[in-house]
């Protein structure tokens, strides 16, 4: 395929995205396909010889669409609302054309630059503390991970690495293991089974910690497992507070938490991979009180704020934090690298916040939190508004 073919075929694949969303209300949202129903349909081995575009795009409806769960379906109600939009695939196709590697700022210095004004510009909009903004001087800021899941595990690698350095500093007789051994984490009961896969990755112990009648975790519930771990011997490093928990949306009581974690010198990160979306809009940003305390703060812009999956945004007070988990000077470690983020999915967020702007944003949050409340605003969804998109006036 060379340039010009790429220009046709180009505007071919934009027709039949813009089609498939347009009528995607048309379509059945859950597929009438058993497990194993692609292979036999598909040759067992890559072709030798090369098929024609046409051919292969005839596969996308032959093949690959009897398969497909429709996210973006104004009749899909399951998981969470996934998020897309016309500025957002615009700049996907961008971001393959451009297509650098942008692990360090050497390697591509609009992606590093970009991703951190970005990522203050997204910090702002839900009225983060400026502790957490990199602005020109500050020491936290942003960067892109691709799941809450991965921000969860570099904020306890993060931690864990922090609180060995400072035992071994207040104890220089022990050794690394054997502080690892006493480490122990800390997360709701409700809280998502990433941050229980994290503490397994980083070979360190977790508990659970109780919540009450209204599935949220309280100051007095964390201090009962603190008091009775410390007395054990154990060392508490690390806490994941949860603002809109996977099983019921319940928020933990930040205010409650935080100084107890900033009192007994333990990382306090905030997952709020569902809810966060919905702080952009004034009247929830109440739920955030208590972030102050936090080191970290993450959630996920591809679920409700119209960015394409995959993008999870995570801040940190002390980006220094971060960048201490690599060790040693290596030789293609080039300076200014920052590590664990993903920079190219910057565009994503740059030209949803340029095309839609914040006042464009919030609606389609609003909507979703009102249709969450009463069933009789599902209706809001009907008639193909396809996550928003009228309201931001993308179509």
């Amino acid at each position: 395929m060379d340039a010009a073919e790429f220009r046709k075929r180009g505007k071919e694949m934009v027709d039949y995205v813009a089609d498939y969303l347009e009528k995607i209300d048309k379509r059945q949202v859950f597929p009438d396909v058993e497990p194993g129903y692609l292979r036999p349909l598909i040759p067992d081995c890559a072709p030798q010889d090369p098929e024609s575009f046409e051919d292969v795009f005839k596969d996308i409806e032959k093949i690959i669409m009897p398969g497909v769960t429709h996210w973006h379906s104004p009749y899909f109600f399951a998981y969470f609302p996934s998020a897309s939009s016309f500025p957002a695939l615009l700049a996907d196709i961008l971001c393959g054309g451009i297509g650098c590697v942008g692990f360090s700022w050497a390697a591509s210095p609009a992606c590093t630059e970009l991703e951190t004004v970005m990522l203050d510009w997204l910090g702002k909009m839900i009225n983060l503390p400026e502790e957490f903004l990199a602005g020109k001087d500050g020491q936290g800021g942003g960067v892109i991970q691709g799941s809450a899941s991965e921000a969860t595990l570099i904020s306890l690698l993060a931690a864990r690495t922090k609180t060995i350095r400072r035992v071994q500093s207040e104890n220089p007789e022990l050794t690394e293991a054997d502080i690892m051994g006493r480490l122990v984490a800390y997360a709701s009961d409700q809280a998502h089974s990433s941050v229980e896969r994290a503490a397994l990755i980083g070979g360190v112990k977790i508990k659970n910690v109780s919540s009450d009648d209204k599935f949220t975790v309280c100051g007095s519930a964390l201090k009962k497992v603190l008091d009775e771990d410390k007395a054990s011997g154990l060392i508490p490093f690390f806490f994941c507070a949860t603002l809109g928990t996977t099983p019921c949306c319940s928020f933990d009581r930040l205010l409650e938490l935080g100084p107890i974690c900033n009192k007994e010198n333990i990382w306090m990160h905030i997952d709020a991979a569902y809810a966060g979306s919905a702080f952009i809009c004034p009247e929830f940003r109440h739920l955030l009180n208590g972030v102050e305390f936090a080191d970290s703060f993450n959630f996920n812009p591809h679920k409700w704020l119209l960015v394409n999956f995959d993008c999870s945004a995570m801040w940190v007070k002390k980006r220094s934090d971060l960048i201490g988990l690599i060790t040693g000077e290596l030789v293609y470690h080039l300076k200014g690298a920052c590590p664990y983020h993903l920079p190219y999915l910057i565009l994503f967020l740059e030209w949803v916040m340029l095309i839609c702007v914040c006042c464009g944003l919030t609606p389609p949050a609003g909507k979703h939190h009102t249709a969450a409340c009463s069933p009789s605003a599902l209706p809001l969804w009907d008639g193909g508004e396809n996550q928003g998109n009228e309201a931001c006036g993308l179509r």
